[in-house]
């Protein structure tokens, strides 16, 4: 962010911020990087509430303390981010189908009770830029075995993908993530050296990569491809790849698979779509256009 755009975003902050001002937070461990509280101030402007969205750090052994603490002042709703997502189910009296089946809660609000009320908003985020790209009875290729892959393994359920096969380097969580979605589909899963994956590769519709590679605040070199360039050599110009990670934008990834002439997606549409999701949960309802928080995000990328 260069320095004429802090003196914009500071001063639209202060514009919005009154005496009977409330606030939503994101909660995490780390949250310097994030671009969530561009996109949802904007929108919160553009709704006229008197609102604004902070990010706040948090360590695991604090968690408990904020989110009890957050019900006695003036806290409208969450988000909750890495490494989070899993351990505050216990703090919340309502959670949502789909964040009980994902096991992992990204956005929280008070109810009536003023007790937690949680759901998830990231299967809404990933399918909102594949919606019209009639992928019904396509195959799909998902790259780890984190907990992003539940999201999307559930967005291409919905999406009524016919083959679902994921590739990771780690074993336990590989089979783990099988085992969870047993009742749904038939995952196939393979090591990311498995000789077979390369078939996965070239046959593929749809690869969605899950894992930190390429991120700018990871250690990852910034040239660097999941699980090396190698691994991509039977890569498909018709398949579609989409990475979940949106800074740096493009990837390194989508830079190399957009020289292969293939289409490509970053996470920023998921990133704004699940935002939205995450509004018209606080607000009961409200909608923002997508376009309010994807430009005022592009200003600062």
């Amino acid at each position: 962010m260069v320095p004429e755009q802090i003196i914009i975003f500071t001063e639209t902050i202060l514009n919005m911020i009154s005496s009977k001002t409330s606030f939503i937070a994101l909660i995490g461990n780390p949250v310097s990087h994030s671009l969530s509280p561009i996109m949802q101030n904007a929108a919160l402007q553009y709704l006229g509430l008197d609102l604004i969205y902070i990010a706040i750090p948090c360590k695991e052994e604090n968690l408990e303390l904020i989110l009890n603490s957050f019900k006695k002042i003036n806290c409208k709703g969450l988000n909750i981010t890495i490494p989070h997502k899993e351990k505050v189910f216990n703090l919340c009296s309502e959670i949502s189908p789909i964040a009980n089946k994902l096991k992992a809660i990204n956005t929280l609000k008070l109810n009536s009770e003023k007790e937690w009320s949680a759901t998830n908003t990231d299967v809404e985020g990933f399918i909102y830029p594949l919606k019209n790209l009639n992928l019904g009875k396509k195959k799909s290729v998902i790259l780890g075995s984190g907990g992003a892959a539940r999201s999307v393994i559930q967005g291409l359920i919905n999406l009524n993908l016919s083959t679902i096969s994921v590739i990771s380097r780690n074993k336990s969580s590989l089979d783990e993530l099988i085992k969870n979605f047993d009742n749904q589909i038939q995952l196939q899963g393979l090591l990311n050296n498995d000789d077979q994956a390369q078939i996965l590769i070239r046959e593929a519709d749809l690869i969605v990569n899950t894992t930190p590679v390429g991120m700018k605040t990871t250690r990852y070199e910034n040239n660097e491809l999941p699980y090396g360039e190698t691994f991509w050599r039977s890569l498909n110009s018709k398949t579609i790849v989409y990475d979940l990670i949106y800074n740096p934008s493009p990837t390194p990834l989508l830079k190399f698979c957009a020289k292969k002439g293939c289409m490509t997606i970053d996470g920023l549409e998921m990133l704004v779509a699940q935002g939205m999701r995450s509004i018209s949960f606080w607000t009961d309802g409200l909608e923002v256009p997508f376009h309010i928080m994807s430009d005022a995000l592009k200003k600062y990328l």
